[in-house]
């Protein structure tokens, strides 16, 4: 987990990138020689269809020791707790709150600790998403995965992930994220217990927000993307490749490692950022923005403006806003919140809302600051305040009405979270003409 890696800066860019073991392995001038340097395979992996226009066309060439496709036929196994069966489970559309997810005491892997909070939509017709916790406390060892359906943003709360992918290596600790596209295979290892957060996206890749007013720089910068230089192995053993296709696990063997790209190039990489290099956009007069300003990531929908998911960050800021409530605002909405927490407390709920834990609200259920946050903040002196600090919070907002699966209804449910709003009480105070009037009517 110490090892020290390289990557390559920026988001979206043509990377070229090849293991200095071996020299001139990148072919030049072309993509597909009749014989590669060193003997490798070509291969290329297509994140979009081949006429996708320019700008959103995605795709790399590997050059490799031996093509994936030399693998044993796929099997179905257990999936665990894994599902996309949204039409089996009751509607609930009450305030949600999870307590902390349990790390398991026996061992499990990252494929094995993967468990459906909720989610919307077939990932068979690409549209749509899924939320997961993953618990885990073993190293994939000698196994690998790749996901059919769609592209994993994954957030560590607890313990790092070094993942190992076939156009590199990468090490992801809590207050950072990384997206491993459709297709890409890879291997997680944990050194102790890990537990973290999973948004996936079935209908198309993350991409980030248009910045409109706020001019050419700002929020996510391009340059602190961060994708890792090639990195191959050259191992003959039993491997054990996973694939995620239609919401089931299916298994192959193989007796060779899959991470044998020895050189790459193109667009279609996984990455990683730190959300502490986000620069924040605020309110410097009055009133509560909404929270779009802090949006790292987005998977547009068809409809401009509107995403299947944003990833958004409530990270460490200044507050200073005059004549106003400054915490989040009442709120319904025509999407879907789901939020977690990577460490610290968060300014609406402090209490009950922890670290490696979550809450659901889903489309126009009310949701807003419990009764201590408001009385605080509309009673407190407004003055210029560092707020979040020593705090990470996250929400997974999709305009998609998801559905909370069997296992999430059953597990770790505060069942009392609606009780945080119960003490709010009438302030409203009407003229005396007026609150005369109610006397003389109730008489």
């Amino acid at each position: 987990m110490a090892t020290e890696l390289k990557y390559l800066s920026g988001f979206g860019n043509e990377f070229a990138t090849e293991d200095p073991r071996c020299v001139g392995a990148l072919p030049e001038s072309q993509n597909n020689p009749q014989k590669c340097p060193y003997g490798l395979y070509t291969e290329q992996l297509s994140g979009s269809a081949f006429t996708a226009l320019r700008h959103e066309n995605q795709r790399t060439w590997l050059y490799r020791i031996r093509p994936s496709v030399v693998h044993t036929p796929f099997k179905k196994i257990e999936k665990g707790l894994i599902t996309h069966d949204w039409d089996s489970v009751e509607p609930n559309p009450n305030q949600l709150r999870w307590s902390p997810f349990d790390i398991p005491k026996t061992n499990q892997d990252f494929v094995e600790g993967l468990a459906t909070i909720c989610g919307a939509g077939d990932p068979k017709s690409r549209n749509g998403i899924a939320i997961y916790v993953y618990t885990c406390n073993k190293p994939m060892t000698n196994k690998c995965l790749y996901n059919s359906d769609g592209d994993f943003l994954i957030v560590p709360q607890q313990g790092a992930l070094f993942i190992t992918t076939e156009m590199g290596r990468m090490n992801v600790e809590p207050n950072e994220i990384c997206v491993i596209q459709r297709g890409i295979r890879f291997s997680v290892d944990v050194k102790g217990d890990s537990r973290g957060y999973i948004l996936e996206v079935f209908s198309d890749h993350f991409q980030l927000p248009t910045l409109g007013p706020i001019g050419a720089n700002g929020l996510a910068n391009p340059r602190d993307f961060l994708t890792p230089v090639a990195w191959y192995e050259d191992q003959d053993l039993d491997f054990t490749v996973v694939n995620k296709y239609h919401g089931h696990i299916f298994s192959a063997s193989q007796g060779h490692s899959p991470f044998d790209v020895v050189a790459w190039h193109g667009n279609y990489a996984p990455y990683k950022y730190n959300l502490s290099k986000f620069m924040v956009i605020n309110c410097v007069a009055f009133d509560h923005a909404d929270p779009s300003i802090f949006t790292v990531l987005t998977c547009p929908s068809l409809k401009p403006g509107v995403a299947i998911a944003d990833f958004v960050i409530f990270p460490p800021r200044w507050s200073v806003q005059e004549h106003t409530f400054r915490p989040p605002y009442y709120h319904r909405n025509c999407m879907s919140e789901f939020m977690g927490l990577i460490y610290g407390n968060y300014e609406a709920k402090e209490e009950g809302f922890r670290p490696g834990g979550a809450s659901l609200h889903s489309i126009m259920t009310p949701h807003g600051p419990d009764y201590d946050c408001f009385e605080k903040a509309s009673n407190g002196e407004l003055k210029p305040q560092k707020i979040a600090e020593g705090t990470m919070a996250f929400m997974f907002e999709s305009s998609l009405s998801m559905t909370v699966t069997e296992w999430a209804n059953k597990t770790k449910v505060d069942s009392d979270y609606f009780k945080c709003w119960q003490p709010l009480t009438k302030h409203f105070s009407p003229p005396p003409t007026i609150a005369d009037g109610v006397k003389k009517r109730k008489k």
